[in-house]
């Protein structure tokens, strides 16, 4: 474990003077970095606040990393205990091999053992995005008493006539492509940095968030720059059939729950809520944040971050607790 020096001070923004107030505040609050071994595989994390107030545990989506969280995070710093970790095989975490579903879900339990999020009398509220949402929910029905509940940002939920369209438009589903295709690599940062897409594609309103994850989601590797995550977190198409049942799964996950989804979000819709109704999640509170589309904290970084608040808030008035 080791204290790390800010994101600020990184050559990712070519000009931090022009940084919003907000944001150099949020990565001025102090955290700390460090790696934990989950069944033989290294993963890395941040932790913020103080371990003796509740714990929440925080996880990005697919191919991204846990910086997504770092100007997220520091806004709760004060009253609980966070950790945000990379998914193995992404970000600055290991590879896990043959690495599913059911795997994860053991993996983010491990995770919260190893920096003993369990250890506090209420437990752990998890908040993940989109893929990481899925693992979540693996979770909770791998261990339905380990968790407070679980807020579900923006995870591809969609009828599968609908999620049928979507993927005949040539989308893939998350984590499908070839785990034997190498990187490519890149002559400059400068190169790379123009490869750097979200998925799906959608503006961004606070652009500057685009070149602090693109910076993190890379690594020089000798005269060269290429991709962090490991190809071996891919698979194929017909693998991931799991994405036509995550309504029901979002459902029947033991253990409370809600969503917090971009208004304008692709993967998240109107119709998603409609849908989650229908399965019998009518408990499930469905927050909208205006103007932003599935990278929620890409698009309205703030917005997000007051919707997590009350919803946090309002769950800490009646807190899941341990038996004495």
């Amino acid at each position: 474990m080791t204290e790390i020096t800010p994101d600020i001070v990184s050559t990712w923004a070519p000009d931090p003077s022009r940084l919003p107030g907000w944001f150099v505040s949020a990565l001025s609050v102090p955290r700390e970095e460090g790696f934990v071994e989950v069944d033989g595989v290294r993963m890395h994390y941040f932790r913020w606040g103080n371990p003796t107030a509740p714990p929440i545990l925080m996880t990005h989506g697919f191919l991204s990393h846990a910086r997504c969280f770092a100007f997220v995070a520091p806004f709760f710093a004060e009253d609980y205990h966070i950790v945000a970790y990379d998914l193995s095989g992404m970000g600055d975490s290991e590879p896990r091999e043959k690495c599913d579903m059911a795997a994860r879900g053991c993996e983010m339990i491990g995770v919260a053992e190893a920096l003993d999020l369990f250890a506090h009398r209420c437990k752990p509220i998890i908040v993940a995005h989109s893929f990481g949402s899925a693992v979540a929910l693996e979770a909770l029905s791998l261990a339905p008493d380990a968790f407070s509940g679980a807020v579900i940002c923006d995870l591809m939920v969609l009828r599968p006539s609908q999620l049928d369209a979507f993927w005949g438009t040539g989308r893939a589903g998350p984590g499908s492509g070839d785990p034997d295709r190498p990187h490519r690599r890149y002559p400059d940062y400068a190169s790379a940095r123009e490869r750097y897409v979200l998925s799906p594609p959608q503006p961004v309103t606070e652009a500057f968030l685009m070149d602090y994850m693109a910076y993190h989601s890379l690594r020089r590797e000798g005269d060269a720059w290429t991709w962090k995550f490991s190809p071996s977190v891919f698979g194929p198409e017909e693998a991931h059939g799991e994405w036509r049942e995550m309504g029901h799964r979002l459902v029947t996950a033991p253990g409370r729950k809600a969503v917090i989804h971009g208004e304008q979000s692709l993967l998240f819709t109107k119709d998603s809520g409609d849908y989650i109704r229908e399965l019998g999640g009518a408990d499930i509170p469905l927050i909208a944040v205006p103007e932003a589309r599935h990278h929620l904290m890409l698009d309205q970084p703030l917005a997000f971050v007051a919707a997590l608040r009350a919803l946090l808030a309002v769950w800490r008035l009646n807190p899941v607790k341990r038996p004495c």
